[in-house]
């Protein structure tokens, strides 16, 4: 899986490159400008850029000494060059002002296709009137820290980004971010008032947090990795990973060809409530069928009895039993996995069963799946405080459920998803998968993953329940409750993926009809 990097983490990291193992600056900006323009090439399927003509906006950073080697590296590839240097040469650092004499030496001995502007006003009128093949930005870095969202940057370096925007809007012409689009806060994904919308980004390295949250998503486009020989042992050991097709596979346990079904996965699932005013019997049925189709062994459900003839007829393969706590406790004993919360509801006396269930070592014992209405019954106190071992237990709050079990408001959550859950999965022993897009999961260990799988198709009643049931069978089926939920997660998003071109289309009946076909995928089995 790739590593994810916070602002902070790539910095100790180039920090331990350049004073650990002695890699120069230089090195670094090299490899950087040369894989850029790789895949510059790639991007516009050309083997060589003869002909092909530039607009780089470099800043006085590290970035904009990157963009200073790309440049470079375009004229060595037969392209023309427009360089816009928004800063002074007294203020660019030495190895910059090296890279920008190169440069003229290129332009002033050797005729190379150099226009060389020193403002955007000076460049104005010419760069307006060209077409160009590509634009480079390379003004602002992953060292931008946005303590308060869409807040305006100072000139220049917001008058390069407004005009590289303007320049792709009006001409179609491709823009290439070096390592970040200027503007994003590396770590967080919140911009300010001028950011690069970008059609890729060569991001240096390693991945950064900041691509996967608020606005970083919308404004990276492609999004492309450079090996700048920065070596992955410079990262901390809990560095967060993202998770992938490969990683996927590797929790999924298939069954052996002599097994029988209660050594593929036993499963209880504590879910559904039914009323004279209402039903939620449709959040016990979704997680029930999707622990099936995921390929439990054996599935049994704790629901109200009257609810028992809908299920047989939906999943006929399930099993059904009261939601009497002594008949549940007995099939805890039995079960790998449990799952609690689904359409439960939030009556009191729901409120108090749930608590008390919580607080029984049949339950505690098992890997154990906590959603949905579960979550609106406990608050933080009762894991932290409460004596009792959750490390095999994974909540799964959305941002709102969050918000509640944690005190937290969800702006607070948002801007720092990954190191709040970091935190509250450290503090109070227990697993925790924060739901959105991405999800985040954390571990007890210290352990930390994303999952970016699926798109706004997940946005859909039920899709959650779906999730819980998935999480439930892969735990069942072998694998430990983390990475179950992170597997999970990754199948749940291509399922949406696969259950409909038009993801607005999507229904949770549909993403329980893809799941099979999303499981195959990484197996290679044709359907």
């Amino acid at each position: 899986m790739l590593p994810v990097v916070t602002a902070d983490g790539m910095a100790k990291a180039d920090r331990a490159a350049l004073e650990d193992l002695h890699i120069g600056e230089s090195r670094l900006m090299e490899l950087a400008g040369v894989r850029t323009v790789d895949r510059i090439r790639t991007l516009l399927d050309r083997e060589d850029l003869q002909g092909a003509i530039f607009l780089v906006v470099a800043g006085k950073g590290n970035n904009g000494g990157d963009g200073l080697v790309v440049a470079r590296h375009l004229l060595n590839r037969g392209a023309g060059v427009d360089l816009l240097l928004l800063y002074p040469d007294e203020a660019l650092s030495p190895v910059n002002r090296n890279g920008l004499e190169i440069l003229y030496a290129c332009r002033d001995l050797y005729d190379m296709p150099l226009r060389l502007f020193r403002e955007t006003d000076e460049a104005l009128p010419f760069v307006m009137e060209r077409q160009y093949d590509g634009l480079v930005d390379a003004v602002l870095g992953t060292g931008l820290k946005i303590d308060e969202p869409r807040k305006r940057l100072l000139p220049p370096a917001g008058e390069g980004i407004d005009l590289l925007n303007s320049i792709r809007q009006r001409t179609g012409s491709p823009l290439i971010a070096v390592d970040i689009p200027s503007g994003l806060d590396a770590t967080s994904g919140f911009t300010a008032e001028q950011a690069v919308q970008a059609d890729m980004t060569v991001s240096m390295a390693f991945l950064k947090t900041g691509f996967f949250f608020n606005e970083g998503p919308r404004l990276c486009g492609e999004l492309q990795t450079a090996e700048i020989s920065i070596p992955e042992f410079l990262l901390d050991s809990r560095t967060c990973r993202l998770t992938d097709r490969e990683y996927a596979a590797a929790q999924y346990m298939l069954r052996e060809p002599s097994g029988a079904k209660h050594q593929n996965g036993k499963v209880l699932i504590i879910a559904g409530s039914h009323s004279l005013e209402s039903s939620m019997l449709g959040a016990a049925l979704l997680s029930v069928k999707a622990a099936i189709r995921t390929g439990a062994g054996y599935v049994c459900a704790a629901m109200p009895i009257a609810g028992a003839a809908v299920l047989h007829s939906f999943a006929p393969e399930a099993v059904v039993i009261s939601q009497e706590m002594d008949a549940i406790l007995e099939k805890a004993l039995w079960a790998d996995a449990v799952l609690i919360g689904c359409g439960l509801g939030r009556k009191p006396e729901t409120v108090s069963f749930i608590r008390e269930l919580l607080r029984k070592p049949e339950i505690i014992a098992r890997k154990l799946v906590i959603d949905a209405d579960a979550l609106f019954a406990l608050k933080e106190s009762d894991f932290g405080e409460s004596g009792i071992d959750f490390s095999n237990t994974l909540l799964t709050p959305h941002y709102g459920e969050f918000s509640r079990l944690s005190g937290l408001a969800a702006e607070l959550i948002a801007s720092d998803p990954l190191g709040l859950a970091a935190g509250f999965a450290g503090r109070n022993g227990v697993n925790l998968l924060l739901k959105g897009h991405p999800t985040v999961l954390a571990g007890t260990a210290g352990e930390l993953f994303l999952n970016d799988s699926g798109t706004e198709a997940l946005s859909t009643a039920g899709s959650g329940d779906l999730l819980a049931g998935m999480i439930a069978a892969i735990a069942a089926k072998g694998a430990d409750i983390l990475d179950a939920g992170a597997a999970a997660a990754w199948f749940h998003g291509r399922a949406g993926d696969l259950a409909d071109e038009v993801s607005s289309l999507v229904s949770a009946g549909g993403i329980l009809d893809a799941i099979p076909a999303a499981i195959h995928e990484i197996f290679d089995i044709e359907e």
